[in-house]
C-alpha cells in the first residue's frame, strides 16, 4: 500500500473516530508500528492531525468544541484510571466542585455511595450520576443550572451566581487543554467564565486531564498553569513532557 493512501485510510479514521492507534492500524494495514509511526510524524507536520503517546487525536482549530458523547468515546481507559486515582484525595466530610467533562464523570461515578461528602456541580450528567441511585446513600449534590454548552457543561451568568454562593476544599476540573505557556483554556467563553468561577470556589485544585489534553489550546484562556495544584494524569504523558510540567505543578503518578 502506497503512503498516500495510507495516509488518506488515517485521516479517514481521525474523522470518524477522533483518534487513532499505532497498534490498531498497524496490524489493520499489515505494516509495521514504525511505519505508522513514521506517516503520523509526516501528517503531524502537515498539521493534518496531533500526534500523541500511541497515536494521533485529531487536530481542531481552537474555537472548536467536539460534543461531549464524541468525548466520552477517547481515551476512555485512561479516563478511568484518572478517576481511580482522583478519588483517593476525597476525603470524608470534604465539600468539593467537579466541573462538567467526561473525565470527571468518571471520578463522579466512584463517589456514589459516599454520604459523607457534598457536591457542587456544573454538569447534569454528574448530578443524575450522584443522584440517579437510590439504593444507596449518595452525596448531597449542588446543581448549578445554566446553558448548556456542546460538551455538556452549565454555564453563563446563571450557573455564575450560583457558584458565587460556594466556598469548597477542592475543585476537581476536566479541561479541553492545558499548556505551560498559554495555561488552562477551553474554545468556549462562556465556560472559561464559569470555570473561573469554579476555580474561585476552592482551596485546591486538581485538574483531570487525559495526556492528549496536552498542549491542546482553546481560544480562551480562563487561569494559568500556576493556578493548579496537583495534575491529575494518566501514564501516556511521556517522561519528557513530565519534566516540563514538574516546576509548574505536582503530577500524581500510577500504573
Amino acid at each position: 500500500m502506497l503512503a498516500a493512501e495510507r495516509h488518506a485510510k488515517i485521516l479517514a479514521a481521525l474523522r470518524s473516530d477522533g483518534a487513532v492507534k499505532v497498534v490498531d492500524f498497524a496490524e489493520l494495514l499489515d505494516v509495521s508500528e514504525m511505519t505508522i509511526r513514521r506517516d503520523l510524524d509526516v501528517l503531524d507536520e502537515r498539521e493534518l492531525l496531533r500526534k500523541v503517546h500511541g497515536g494521533a487525536i485529531a487536530r481542531n482549530n481552537r474555537g472548536e468544541e467536539p460534543l461531549s458523547t464524541a468525548k466520552a468515546a477517547r481515551q476512555h481507559a485512561e479516563k478511568v484510571a484518572i478517576g481511580r486515582a482522583a478519588v483517593d484525595t476525597v476525603e470524608d466530610g470534604m465539600t468539593i466542585a467537579v466541573s462538567a467533562g467526561t473525565t470527571t464523570l468518571e471520578l463522579a461515578r466512584l463517589l456514589r455511595g459516599r454520604a459523607s461528602i457534598t457536591v457542587v456541580t456544573n454538569s447534569i450528567s454528574i448530578f443524575q450520576e450522584l443522584t440517579g441511585h437510590h439504593s444507596e446513600p449518595n452525596p448531597i449534590v449542588y446543581l448549578t443550572g445554566g446553558s448548556r454548552t456542546p460538551s455538556d457543561a452549565l454555564v453563563g451568568p446563571i450557573a455564575d451566581a450560583a457558584l458565587a454562593a460556594f466556598r469548597v476544599d477542592a475543585v476537581y476540573l476536566g479541561v479541553h487543554g492545558f499548556d505551560v505557556e498559554s495555561g488552562l483554556t477551553t474554545p468556549n467563553i462562556a465556560e472559561a467564565e464559569t470555570n473561573r468561577r469554579l476555580i474561585a470556589t476552592g482551596r485546591r485544585l486538581f485538574v483531570l486531564a487525559d495526556n492528549t489534553k496536552h498542549r491542546e489550546v482553546g481560544t480562551n484562556v480562563f487561569a494559568p498553569i500556576s493556578a493548579v495544584n496537583t495534575l491529575v494524569v494518566d501514564d501516556g504523558l511521556g517522561a519528557s513532557d513530565r519534566a516540563l510540567l514538574a516546576p509548574h505543578l505536582e503530577t500524581i503518578p500510577f500504573s
